[in-house]
């Protein structure tokens, strides 16, 4: 009768991967430091937004209050309404034009490297910078020209008009993120091998052929990463608001970030920690929805 015999073992433990010293040198104070400055904030403000402070001396709990208080406030929801359609609008402007100035900054053109170089330079420039040059020309540049060929809409500042207001915002935010998109769309393109092309080419394929059927499809991944970070920034506006309109006419353009920022300085602190808080899990959600889009492994 035969024994089976288990193979004999050495004795010897595995040994641990050594970690370098170097490692924690540069993870704690980093780690330390965003506790800190964010973490420790976040959550503070999270507790703060279920009281009635008012950002100094004694509070006490008063539960949903606040949450409830701000699903119902007009002002609120107005500034919620005006942000998602901003973000909903400029999204689709930016990527329609950068994904066009894409196409033909990959196009076989004389110069195209240096109009690369030059359609990038909004991106380094500041926001409340763009925002003061453009807040001069709609107030008065345009509406000279305007007077000067007798078009009367924009005989006046697009930025006192409520109607207007929004368009002349999308411009000057469109005018400052298309060449973050661009790049990403650029990279899209340079990625897709020529030969497909060209076989499209043999087979009597048009260029509008081409690019319905070849250029969209293969490029898909990087439109839709396009678009959900595009959204995600553009809820966040603020620095372009504040420098073009101020929340103006009245408070047409007011935005969920300045709602809560004035918030903050009118002793409302608790109420807008509240509106903080909301704007947060909406946020947190979007990323989920990046996660799910681009990676297709996000369980809800």
């Amino acid at each position: 009768m035969a024994i089976a015999t288990l193979p004999r073992t050495t004795g010897r433990r595995t040994s641990a991967r050594r970690i370098e010293p170097m490692f924690y040198f540069l993870l704690v104070p980093t780690l330390i430091i965003f506790t800190l400055a964010i973490t420790v904030p976040a959550v503070m403000g999270i507790v703060l937004s279920f009281t009635n402070s008012v950002g100094f001396g004694t509070f006490r709990f008063v539960g949903f209050t606040n949450y409830i208080a701000a699903f119902s406030d007009p002002a609120i929801l107005q500034a919620y309404g005006f942000t998602f359609l901003f973000a909903a609008i400029t999204v689709i402007v930016v990527n329609v034009l950068a994904f066009l100035l894409a196409i033909a900054l990959t196009a076989k053109i004389r110069g195209r490297t240096a109009l690369r170089t030059a359609f990038v330079v909004p991106m380094v420039i500041s926001g409340i910078v763009i925002a003061y040059v453009f807040s001069y020309l709609f107030g008065t540049s345009l509406p000279a020209l305007a007077t000067s060929i007798g078009f009367a809409p924009l005989e006046q500042s697009m930025l006192a008009d409520p109607n207007l207001a929004l368009v002349a915002l999308v411009i000057v935010a469109a005018w400052q993120a298309i060449p973050g998109a661009l790049l990403i769309y650029i990279a899209g393109l340079l990625s897709i091998p020529s030969e497909v092309y060209e076989a499209a080419s043999l087979d009597g394929a048009t260029g509008w052929r081409q690019l319905r059927s070849i250029t969209v499809p293969l490029t898909a991944g990087y439109i839709v990463i396009n678009v959900i970070l595009g959204f995600k920034g553009f809820l966040n506006v603020y620095d372009i608001i504040v420098g073009l309109t101020n929340g103006g006419p009245g408070t047409a353009t007011v935005s969920v970030a300045m709602s809560i920022f004035n918030g903050f300085g009118n002793g409302d602190y608790a109420y807008q920690m509240a509106n903080a808080t909301i704007f947060f899990v909406i946020a947190v959600i979007i990323a989920l929805l990046q996660l799910r889009f681009t990676r297709g492994k996000a369980q809800f």
